[in-house]
């Protein structure tokens, strides 16, 4: 069976959607700074995830001057527990170009898009299509999957080669008159309907031309390269508190959680067998000489899968006689903060973990 044309195609997807699709507020509007803020959020992310992130930067930036205006801890804090972080950073840049560069109005073409920081080729299109209408196909996980089973292409979705290819496909199927409808059509369609694991065949419009269904395929396409094991790293955490004091440290350096708060970290991934010595053998190098008498070791290890990396993480909590005292908060880069003010910082999942359980005890 011969898969669709791209006119039947594009046309089944349309009448698809219109019965099927779901509704979410970024699909109510042509604001690019809307959409724009929705694709940012949804990169890596599902949309039950996003849906409630999105509410809440529309309500507390509904202007990218708002957004460029805000505070940067202030951004990641209302983007915490979303990960991949550097999509926070790179949004607060770019509002604050477009802002202050473009006066508040964003590129309207695919190329003008493209110029702007943490925008790549499937978020230009997407905006330009949707804000815009511009004739320009979005390739994102779900094409890929639609197309790869439909038409039977069975290039790597993740080589260079298997990308120019769908991406040629997907220009070539996308609707003249309706283009930000047709992308918004075949994303949902991949979302809901042609989905990795168990796509629902039995009522899909396009079975009859499906090239994957009709070879028994449909688990096999698309095809990507596996992506690199991850690694595990281990995390241990002083825990420094005066009372209801804690004593924290913004990361700066270009690893996880670039930009958010955590605890004094042990430089290096310590084996746990081993934590406990290079604890105390830390503490002895301190200069003045740490105020406390002991170190309560965790009975809890909180883990965290990103990535390409799980981090399990230990806390160990040291009980000050005295603060620190500035010459230690300034070497080694600590600031205090009343578990009140430490509610306000943006910080990792497990650190706000780590701090409801203390705070129960």
């Amino acid at each position: 069976m011969l898969a669709p044309d791209p006119v039947a195609f594009a046309n089944t997807l349309l009448t698809w959607y219109e019965r099927h699709h779901r509704a979410l507020p970024w699909r109510e509007t042509r604001d690019p700074y809307a959409i724009w803020l929705s694709e940012i959020i949804l990169q890596q992310t599902r949309v039950s995830q996003g849906l409630p992130y999105y509410l809440d930067f529309i309500a507390a930036y509904p202007t990218v001057q708002d957004l460029a205006a805000a505070p940067p801890d202030e951004v990641l804090r209302h983007w915490q527990g979303l990960g991949y972080y550097s999509r926070a950073r790179n949004m607060h840049q770019t509002a604050k170009y477009i802002t202050v560069e473009c006066h508040g109005i964003f590129p309207n073409t695919y190329k003008g898009l493209l110029q702007l920081k943490g925008i790549g080729p499937y978020t230009a299109a997407a905006i330009a299509s949707f804000a815009f209408k511009e004739k320009v196909a979005v390739v994102d996980g779900n094409v890929y999957r639609v197309l790869a089973r439909v038409f039977g292409l069975a290039e790597d979705t993740a080589s260079p080669t298997g990308k120019k290819a769908f991406q040629l496909l997907a220009d070539s199927l996308i609707s003249v008159d309706q283009p930000d409808t047709y992308n918004q059509a075949i994303m949902e369609f991949g979302a809901i309907q042609c989905t990795p694991n168990m796509p629902d065949c039995l009522f899909c419009p396009l079975q009859q031309g499906c090239y994957a269904f009709q070879h028994g395929l449909v688990q096999v396409l698309p095809h990507k390269t596996k992506a690199k094991a991850s690694r595990t790293r281990y995390f241990h955490y002083l825990v420094f508190k005066h009372e209801q004091t804690y004593y924290l440290k913004k990361r700066t350096e270009s690893d996880v959680w670039q930009g958010l708060y955590d605890f004094y970290l042990l430089p290096n991934d310590t084996e746990p067998a081993l934590a406990i010595e290079i604890i105390k053998q830390e503490l002895a190098g301190f200069h003045p000489p740490l105020d406390y008498t002991i170190i309560i070791e965790p009975h809890k290890t909180y883990k965290r899968i990103l990535s390409h990396q799980k981090i399990l993480a230990k806390f160990y909590l040291i009980p000050l006689k005295s603060r620190l005292s500035d010459e230690v908060l300034q070497n080694m880069g600590l600031a205090a903060y009343s578990y009140e003010e430490i509610e306000q910082l943006p910080k990792a999942v497990l650190i706000s973990d780590y701090l409801q359980d203390a705070i129960k005890k």
